[in-house]
């Protein structure tokens, strides 16, 4: 029996994982209707998780429907010709699996994580409610109650998604971003099946999916299920371009102020129009990414150590830079005074170390630092089926491709310290800026 269990361990780990080139196995091909498929093999365990990724977030809403993304995101749970509604979620469970769905402002995606066995039956059904959704009335009503419900639940009730609504407001001028993703309340009230239908004959076609299946799979078997499931669908010739209203030059400084009794903690927040990842041309990205890491990215970062431990005017910072979009993004700073500092003095000390970090450029033993605990977070999240088809799901409906995705890691190990030092000079400014300041009624400012 050990001899056994040996030789079996043998051949499980045998199992390649990787292609010769070091990156992931990928295997990518399109459907004659137009729908993308990724395979991303992993045979260290039978599971799968099949993924549908739409190009259709909330940022490609008709002006004035805020929310029908997230809200149609929610209907596809009801019925189809075929099925009854829950039955989809209720199949997945009895099969040992589980499902889900997410909205985002640049794509919808719908999931299942189950045995490799299931395949089969995963694309059956996500085929149906790609094209035969059937709904209520009563759907509509009871769907619209539970997101409003939600929004009440994490927006209206946390004065921090509050406050950050009003900053993404404020930051872009033209570009739909600045509408939140589960939408404003008073436009969320009147969504209507006319809406949903809408969206949903519009944006939920083969040729604006991408099929993104990871886990113990065969391209091959994937290509042929999916041409039998999938295939079938008719595209929609009539799919818009992905045209979406721009960003005008910024050229003024914002500021707002945020106040609500329920404020535990009282913060600054900054916020800087800034690029995005694009396919083909991502290296000012790679060094925006490190100089995240570089100002706030963790408990030895530089504003940490110059604001918190040796000032002791802070009790917390952080920098964020979301890079996966499809258009201009944010790079983001944020500092929790300690006790007895004022918001004011706060933020005076973040400019000044923001300023210090410019001017005395990169520490290279952080730099390298950095780019080692990247590269060994990289390997782990091979181990992750489902971060693995997230990783490659947002990236393609944000407008990069595979090839992309795979030269990310690269990438980031090439960036230089003057490159970083660069983009900082570039994004940080001014005028393209919004501070925020989150504070209770009693607040003292100064």
């Amino acid at each position: 029996m050990v001899r056994a269990l040996a030789l079996s361990a043998a051949l499980f780990s045998a199992t390649p994982l990787l292609a010769e080139d070091g990156h992931e196995a990928v295997t990518t091909f399109t459907l004659d209707n137009g729908m993308d498929i990724v395979v991303v093999e992993d045979h260290r365990a039978p599971v799968v998780q099949h993924m549908v990724w739409y190009r259709a977030g909330s940022a490609d809403e008709p002006v004035g429907s805020s929310g029908v993304a997230h809200f149609l995101e929610h209907l596809l749970f009801k019925g189809t010709d075929t099925m009854a509604p829950g039955e989809l979620s209720a199949t997945v469970a009895a099969n040992g699996g589980n499902d889900n769905a997410f909205t985002s402002y640049d794509y919808t995606a719908y999931f299942q994580r189950v045995a490799a066995d299931r395949l089969e039956l995963m694309m059956r059904m996500e085929a149906d409610r790609m094209r035969n959704i059937r709904l209520t009335e009563n759907d509509i009503a009871t769907e619209r109650d539970v997101i409003l419900e939600e929004r009440n639940q994490r927006t209206e009730n946390n004065p921090r998604s509050l406050f950050g609504e009003q900053m993404s407001a404020a930051q872009y001028l033209n570009h739909r971003y600045g509408v939140p993703i589960i939408g404003w309340r008073h436009e969320m009230e009147t969504l209507d099946m006319e809406d949903a239908l809408s969206f949903y004959q519009t944006h939920y076609a083969p040729n604006n999916a991408i099929l993104v299946v990871t886990g113990d799979v065969e391209p091959d078997e994937v290509k042929a299920l999916a041409e039998e499931y999938y295939g079938v669908i008719p595209a929609n010739p009539d799919l818009p371009e992905r045209v979406r209203s721009q960003e005008p030059p910024q050229t003024a400084e914002r500021r707002l102020t945020f106040k609500d009794p329920r404020v535990a903690q009282p913060y600054v927040q900054r916020s800087y129009l800034a690029p995005e990842r694009d396919a083909g041309a991502q290296e000012k990205a790679a060094a925006l990414y490190l100089l995240a890491e570089l100002l706030g990215g963790s408990t030895t970062s530089y504003l940490n150590e110059k604001l918190q431990f040796e000032q002791q005017k802070v009790v917390y910072t952080g920098a964020f830079y979301r890079g996966v979009s499809l258009d201009d993004t944010t790079f983001d700073l944020i500092v929790v005074p300690a006790e007895g500092v004022s918001l004011q003095e706060a933020e005076d000390a973040m400019d000044q170390a923001v300023a210090d970090f410019i001017a005395e450029g990169v520490n290279q033993e952080d730099l390298d630092r950095i780019k080692m605990q990247l590269r060994a977070a990289q390997t782990y999240a091979r181990d992750n089926v489902d971060g693995i088809g997230n990783r490659y799901g947002r990236a393609l409906t944000s407008g990069l491709t595979v090839e992309d995705v795979q030269a990310w890691p690269d990438i980031l190990q090439a960036v230089t310290a003057d490159e970083i030092i660069a983009a900082a000079r570039e994004v940080i400014q001014p005028e393209t800026s919004v501070t925020g300041w989150l504070m209770r009624d009693d607040e003292v400012t100064q």
